[in-house]
């Protein structure tokens, strides 16, 4: 099993942490993912480019590393 470390900026709330996990577990090819206001730790096969644009999908103001 694969593990990727995402980074963030610009996230401030619980709401914003709730929905950046649920946009991560509904990828397939994710197994966990652990999700706080300055990243996540994901485990599983899906791919960095992958993980970033479901974040991104969600139109939030963070920047993603």
């Amino acid at each position: 099993m694969a593990h990727q470390s995402l980074s963030f900026k610009g996230v401030d709330n619980a709401d914003q942490i709730n929905r950046i996990t649920t946009a991560l577990m509904m990828l397939d090819g994710v197994d966990s993912a652990e999700v706080g206001r300055h990243g996540a730790e994901v485990e599983g096969r899906a791919r960095r480019e992958i993980l970033i644009k479901a974040i991104e999908a969600l139109k939030l103001p963070i920047q993603v590393n």
